[in-house]
């Protein structure tokens, strides 16, 4: 049974960023006015019609998703430490705020502005935390690789605010999300690789 919650988590990892990006591109495909430079992403979660609910309803369904491989197929992977416990729980938060900012668009400020800022910052801090988790296991290439993705996705927001490269936010969103979706997609794969080797001793062996 949990090498099978194990399996639907990581099958919910890898499919989360696949839903998001196809909805997320679909949205800006059909509202041409979008502007990689002046605009962000949550700005398409206000635009009328089909756009705003192809963006929600995407980040509502990669969060709630993410939700899934946060809580079955990650902690599964990791969850025989503190540091294991605590990153997975702190990825499912950072999940929750994912599907909130689809709930709480722009319309509803400060609350967006609060869930936004709350996913970019407990995503990076959420693959630092797993990097100890890592490490302790002698999973040394998998920390190197979380803790590099941790510092890509927690880049672009540091040179935005102190060197201000672009009028507005797409470009760190996307980059952040790009790369923590990387991550997520890698983990997923090394977590099905893992579960189909493994073998469930739970169950007594069939005697022939």
């Amino acid at each position: 049974m949990l090498m099978v919650l194990s399996k639907v988590g990581a099958v919910a990892g890898f499919t989360a960023p696949v839903v998001a990006f196809v909805c997320m591109l679909s949205a800006i495909v059909i509202y041409p006015q979008f502007s990689w430079t002046n605009n962000a992403l949550s700005d398409l979660g206000v635009v009328s019609g089909a756009t705003q609910w192809l963006f929600n309803i995407g980040l509502c369904a990669a969060g709630g998703l993410v939700l899934i491989f946060a809580v079955f197929g990650l902690y599964g992977f990791v969850g025989k430490n503190r540091f294991g416990q605590g990153g997975s729980a702190v990825f499912a938060f950072a999940s929750v705020a994912l599907i909130l900012i689809g709930i709480f668009n722009e319309s509803f400020m400060p609350i967006h502005y609060a869930v936004s800022v709350g996913f970019f910052v407990l995503v990076p801090l959420a693959l630092f935390i797993l990097t100890g988790s890592f490490y302790l296991n002698r999973q040394h290439s998998t920390a190197l690789f979380t803790v590099a993705i941790g510092i890509i996705a927690a880049l672009p927001w540091i040179l935005q605010f102190t060197l201000n490269y672009a009028p507005n936010v797409a470009i760190p969103e996307t980059v952040s999300a790009l790369a923590v979706s990387a991550w997520t997609i890698a983990l997923s794969t090394k977590i099905l690789k893992t579960s189909s080797t493994e073998r469930d001793y739970s169950k007594p062996a069939m005697v022939k």
